[in-house]
């Protein structure tokens, strides 16, 4: 086991240096000026006296090689020194951690609003005896899947912040400005774990070792919350460390729909002015995030199927 962590982890730091490599490159490749950016703050760049834009290029490092610029922010970023924002000044770094503990309440608000839902109706649609019933729950998913987020969140919107003013339509003012956000965010995640968890959940109802347990006795809930859904889990929670990060990239429509501050918004407003040191944080603590969350869920999986754990032995062995 402690072979693997390592495996994994050196996995890992590949990704993060690949989220930072391909960041960089693709921030660079763009057509605008970031130093134009600066000095015309969101004018006409052709304005701009070409002597200021020589001065901002050689005072951020503009004026020097793309691999030079490279080398030296890679150096950097292994310190978490991402540079200075080009649009406030302010340390990158120090931007991205402000906003992160209201990016990182709506994500987790959303997601456990996505696994109650998502495992909910999963559950309710392979339980019920009447196949018409199942049949219902099971057409849920696909159309939350289908649902496009930003239109999800402008009907929440109209419905319950204009027509019905239960939900206060923009800001971060308390708990209560969390539920449409999260609402918006939770249910296209939450439509796709119940697809795949009903979907494991079918074919493990359908092994053996379901079939002998029926016959010995045993409850329909018994059968389908003692002996299947553990096994049929494992798909699941396969998909909700992938949409760990999905909900984390979400936040950037959500953010911008209902106006809160937040990694979402920052990163808009980054990519916007082409300030490079500030998306690159955003992209590599993302990436940090995703590298995290599937190694913690590659590590629960011993602990629902042993099985598994005991392959890793005999392959280590």
């Amino acid at each position: 086991m402690g072979r693997y962590v390592l495996r994994r982890a050196g996995q890992g730091l590949f990704v993060l240096w690949a989220a930072f490599t391909i960041s960089f490159f693709v921030l660079y490749l763009l057509p605008s000026d970031p130093a134009a950016l600066m000095a015309s703050g969101g004018g006409e760049a052709d304005q701009v006296d070409p002597a200021l834009l020589d001065a901002l290029r050689a005072q951020y490092g503009l004026d020097r090689p793309v691999l030079v610029q490279y080398a030296d922010a890679l150096w950097h970023a292994l310190r978490l020194d991402f540079g200075t924002s080009y649009s406030s000044g302010a340390p990158a770094t120090q931007l991205v951690l402000q906003a992160l503990p209201e990016t990182l309440r709506l994500t987790a608000a959303a997601l456990v609003l996505a696994v109650v839902a998502g495992a909910g109706i999963a559950i309710a649609s392979t339980f019920p005896r009447a196949a018409w019933l199942r049949h219902a729950l099971a057409s849920l998913p696909p159309l939350g899947v289908a649902l496009p987020p930003f239109w999800l969140g402008l009907l929440l919107l109209q419905w319950f912040s204009f027509q019905l003013p239960v939900f206060p339509a923009i800001g971060n003012e308390g708990a209560i400005s969390l539920v449409l956000p999260a609402i918006t965010l939770a249910v296209p995640a939450s439509a796709a774990l119940a697809q795949v968890l009903a979907r494991s959940l079918r074919g493990t109802l359908a092994e053996p070792y379901v079939e002998t347990a029926r016959a010995k006795g045993a409850s329909r809930a018994r059968v389908h919350f003692g002996h299947a859904l553990r096994n049929a889990a494992i798909p699941a929670l396969t998909v909700l460390g992938v949409l760990v990060g999905g909900l984390l990239g979400g936040t950037v429509v959500t953010e911008t729909v209902f106006s809160r501050a937040g990694l979402g918004r920052l990163t808009v407003t980054s990519v916007d002015a082409q300030d490079i040191p500030v998306v690159q944080a955003v992209v590599v603590l993302s990436a940090l995030v995703f590298v995290v969350v599937t190694l913690v869920v590659d590590l629960l999986y011993p602990l629902l199927d042993p099985r598994i754990d005991a392959r890793q032995k005999a392959v280590a062995a």
